[in-house]
C-alpha cells in the first residue's frame, strides 16, 4: 500500500519541521511550502490525500490560495484543513471553503485526529 501523502502549507518553519516529524513518523509522505500562490501547480506535481492550509502564508494568503484549489475540477475533491491561530478561524475555513479547521496553537491529537478522518 502507498504511504498517504500531506500538504503542509505554512511560513512558519518550526510549525512546518515539527508536522513534518510526526506525520513521517505515522507513515505519511509529507511534502511543505512556505508560499500558496503556486498552490495548484504543487497540487498537480504532489498529488496529496489531505492539504494542511496556514490562513497567514506569503503571497495570496490561505483563504485565496483554498478558493483557487476548490475551484480547480480536477483538484476541489482533495480535503483542505484550514490551519490558523485567527479567531475568526470558523468564518475563514468556510470563506476559503475549507473542509474543517483546527485552531492555532494546536493540540497534536487533534490535528492527528482530523486528518486520520479524511484519510480513512
Amino acid at each position: 500500500m502507498s504511504k498517504k501523502k500531506i500538504l503542509i502549507f505554512d511560513d512558519d518553519t518550526t510549525i512546518l519541521e515539527i508536522i513534518t516529524i510526526i506525520f513521517e513518523e505515522n507513515g505519511y509522505e509529507v511534502e511543505i511550502s512556505e508560499t500558496s500562490h503556486d498552490i495548484v501547480e504543487k497540487v498537480t506535481k504532489f498529488q496529496p490525500d489531505v492539504i494542511l492550509m496556514d490562513n497567514w502564508i506569503p503571497r495570496i494568503g490561505g483563504v485565496e490560495a483554498t478558493k483557487l484549489l476548490k475551484n480547480h475540477e480536477e483538484f476541489k475533491h482533495i480535503p483542505v484543513i484550514y490551519v490558523t491561530a485567527n479567531n475568526d478561524i470558523v468564518a475563514l475555513a468556510k470563506e476559503a471553503q475549507a473542509d474543517d479547521y483546527v485552531g492555532k496553537p494546536f493540540n497534536l491529537d487533534d490535528l492527528e485526529g482530523k486528518v486520520a478522518k479524511y484519510l480513512s
